[in-house]
């Protein structure tokens, strides 16, 4: 059986084309292997479970008989040290565990506002 002249050509011609297609896919295109879509799914939902529990954070805050004295120590604590200041209140654990959550922390400490300035 005897092949056209044109065939090694094309077939080359495909093989190239695919390759760069899915160089450009990937790179530009926006295409995302099945675990980078989890990771990415996993990523999102951590956000947004953090920003759901941010008024939690605050009620507990708010609830505290303690209130003055821990924000007086979260406003004298260096940047450095808020978040770990923040988790040893107890109001960043999320409900059902027993240990703070330091993203928490961050996003409580934010809707706070305890800037000295």
């Amino acid at each position: 059986m005897t092949f056209p002249e044109w065939t090694k050509p094309g077939v080359y011609g495909a093989l190239v084309g695919a390759i760069a297609v899915s160089i450009l896919g990937f790179t530009w295109g926006g295409w995302t292997t099945s675990s980078g879509a989890q990771e990415m799914a996993d990523s999102f939902a951590a956000e947004q479970v953090t920003l759901a529990m941010v008024p939690v954070c605050l009620g507990l805050s708010e609830a505290d008989v303690q209130r003055v004295e821990r924000l007086a120590t979260l406003r004298e604590s260096s940047s450095f040290q808020r978040r770990n200041v923040m988790m040893e209140t107890g109001w960043a654990t999320l409900p059902g565990t027993d240990a703070p959550s330091r993203d928490l922390a961050d996003a409580c400490l934010a809707e706070l506002a305890l800037d000295v300035s």
